[in-house]
């Protein structure tokens, strides 16, 4: 007997014992005796009916003059053998490394199924790919990237999704002069929050598909500007932060984008960290993301403004004057903490108050994915 056959044909066990009692011109009934076994112990090993345990291995071994080892893994490789390979395991493990299936499945964003098969499909419908092999590509790979940061499995489904929902928001038709009259209207929001809810029919009567999307566990996700085509621009906005400042400043953030169709002349920005305690600082963004977050800022507070007013009050930034300061410019206070905050006029613990919430007043008139609510597109 020899490994390579073992290896290469891969027999039963008893092919092997049967070919030993042959050449030594033994029977059946013999090898039971010397073993001191019942011979239906010996006919059903080499019928292949039972498999060789160690205590039999050791008998054939002193029996033959072979090795129990060699007993031993002849079984194994042949038990091994009879296993079907199931790479049923091996893709699976490979789907859940490159895709966020759990979080994908439980935002029902894909139908979960115990078929390796078929949820590998309804990836691959859902990014558009063919097989596990090709990259899901968001942007137009043709494009100049200007992204400043690797976007991530959880961050790139995200994006397809915002893609998915925005092809479901019915908007008028998008022109600079909408965008011009959309920027007067939301101008005239800024004071009270609960007439945010009007921003997403004032994007949508401007041309803007707007979308509320919650991010996806382990992301940073703010919002995004891209476009479904060069007349159809969308905002998807993630509400990682819950509070009148970041949402007006992320929301004028990317309307700043698609005025300067970013997305759409080059590979456009996913933007992360762009608010909040741990915002990216302004030298440490691309130029284009310091000139959109500059214009948002102005928008909501005219800098030459904010600048006398912090030469006037500075250490002293009482409530009075921060809220008499935001009735003076026409916006509601928690825009003005927000910008201090920022500056670093004040820590993130100042006047928390006035950081109103404002996502429930959006989500009851946009289109809104997360937090318990999954639209179904068909």
């Amino acid at each position: 007997m020899t490994n390579e056959r073992m290896a290469g044909e891969v027999f039963a066990p008893g092919e092997f014992l049967k070919e030993e009692l042959e050449a030594r011109g033994w029977t059946q009934v013999e090898l039971a005796e010397i073993l001191g076994r019942p011979p239906r112990l010996i006919n059903e090993i080499i019928a292949g009916k039972r498999a060789i345990t160690p205590e039999t291995a050791k008998g054939l071994a002193e029996a033959l003059g072979t090795s129990a080892e060699l007993w031993m893994n002849l079984e194994s490789a042949y038990q091994l053998h009879q296993v079907k390979l199931d790479t049923s395991v091996a893709r699976r493990a490979k789907l859940h490394s490159i895709v966020p299936i759990k979080d994908m499945v439980r935002r029902n964003w894909i139908e979960p199924s115990d078929n390796v098969e078929v949820l590998e499909q309804r990836v691959f419908s859902f990014f558009g790919i063919k097989n596990l092999d090709e990259k899901p590509t968001f942007w137009n790979a043709a494009r100049k990237s200007t992204s400043y940061q690797e976007t991530g499995p959880a961050e790139l489904a995200w994006l397809f999704r915002a893609r998915q929902l925005a092809h479901a928001v019915q908007v008028a038709a998008f022109t600079a002069g909408a965008l011009d009259r959309c920027l007067v209207r939301l101008k005239g929001l800024l004071q009270e929050p609960a007439e945010t809810r009007h921003v997403p029919k004032i994007l949508a009567e401007s041309g803007i598909r707007f979308i509320v999307l919650e991010q996806l566990p382990h992301t940073r996700i703010d919002g995004v500007c891209f476009w479904l085509d060069e007349k159809s621009p969308v905002i998807a906005l993630s509400f990682r932060f819950d509070r009148i400042d970041c949402f007006w400043h992320t929301l004028l953030h990317e309307i700043r984008h698609v005025e300067k169709f970013h997305g759409l002349k080059d590979d456009g920005m996913l933007d992360r960290d762009i608010c909040g305690e741990n915002a990216t600082p302004m030298n440490e963004r691309p130029e284009i993301e310091r000139e959109v977050d500059s214009l948002a800022a102005e928008f909501l507070i005219p800098q030459g403004e904010l600048k006398n007013f912090i030469g006037r009050v500075r250490p002293f930034y009482y409530k009075k004057k921060i809220i008499g300061f935001a009735r003076h410019i026409g916006v509601h206070p928690g825009l003005v903490v927000g910008q201090l905050q920022y500056r670093g006029e004040i820590t993130y613990a100042h006047n928390r108050e006035m950081l109103t919430k404002v996502r429930r007043a959006i989500t009851e008139s946009a289109l809104t994915d997360g937090w318990g609510n999954a639209p179904s597109l068909g």
